[in-house]
């Protein structure tokens, strides 16, 4: 990412998360390869990028939370490989490189997504004497909220069983609120809980990022269609192959984009009146207009 505080915190969690990894030595030698071919694929860390630096703007410091900012880029990752499988999106190439599924098998591939998703807990509890494991039982619960069945599991539900029909907008807001928004949602929830935040700034944290979720998954929408496959790292026109419902086949592409450029004002807003939100400001107007 250009913004460079949060590429920092991605740097960070790089780090974190090889050192996770350099300590695991008791698993299958082939499960253990297929977890890290899709957890160093080159992902950007948004996710754990925003709770690090939510964290910070609430007076934290980002490096006490790494396990539980790891832990939200495991579950990421599970999603990621188990979406390319056949029976979900039937997708060959994620980051630019093959799916796991396609370098590993589809079993191997179900099982590392498997793996990962448990990971995360259990890394998610390594935590520093300093925060408070009240506030950090409280921040696990959240986490498991919008992973499963209520948020990201629910929403990838909806989204299948939507493929081939006619759905409103309405219903298409309730898919990504599900799929795409809660895990990106939560890392405000947990960073303001985990930092004791006032219910002034977690509201203004947890709405900034309900809009920029929101504006992320249109601008993905968009580059669904305009995008370019290699650097988008997947294959464009995947959503009208699977006759998915988008942002830009229920607005077209301009009402997607006005759509998302109201959601991503309406995050910077949001990002300026934290003090200290100026990277936060940034890094919105930055994700809604990427080209990849």
């Amino acid at each position: 990412m250009e913004n460079n505080l949060f590429a920092q915190h991605a740097a960070m969690v790089d780090k974190h998360l090889e050192a996770i990894f350099e300590k695991i030595t008791q698993t299958p030698e082939q499960l253990k390869k297929a977890m890290l071919y899709s957890i160093t694929a080159g992902g950007k860390r948004i996710r754990p990028a925003l709770m690090l630096e939510i964290y910070r703007v609430c007076g934290g410091d980002p490096a006490d939370i790494l396990s539980f900012a790891c832990a939200v880029e495991m579950i990421h990752t599970y999603s990621l490989i188990h979406d390319d499988l056949p029976c979900m999106d039937n997708d060959d190439m994620r980051r630019g490189k093959p799916s796991n599924h396609i370098a590993f098998g589809e079993s191997t591939a179900l099982l590392a997504g498997d793996a990962l998703l448990t990971l995360a807990f259990e890394t998610a509890t390594d935590l520093p004497a300093s925060i408070d494991a009240v506030r950090a039982l409280r921040a696990i619960q959240m986490l498991g909220h919008a992973a499963g069945m209520c948020g990201m599991v629910g929403g990838q539900v909806l989204d299948l069983d939507s493929e081939h029909k006619k759905i409103s907008l309405d219903e298409l807001a309730k898919i990504q609120s599900g799929k795409t928004v809660a895990m990106i949602r939560v890392n405000a929830q947990i960073a303001c809980v985990l930092a004791d935040a006032s219910p002034k700034v977690t509201d203004l944290c947890c709405n900034y990022c309900e809009y920029l979720g929101r504006a992320f998954q249109i601008v993905d929408d968009i580059l669904d269609v305009t995008g370019d496959a290699k650097q988008f790292g997947k294959p464009i026109g995947s959503d009208e192959k699977s006759d998915k419902n988008t942002y830009v086949t229920l607005l077209g592409l301009p009402g997607a984009q006005q759509m998302a450029d109201t959601l991503t004002n309406q995050a910077v807003a949001c990002a300026r009146a934290l003090p200290g939100g100026e990277q936060l400001a940034a890094l919105a107007e930055q994700l809604g207009h990427r080209s990849f």
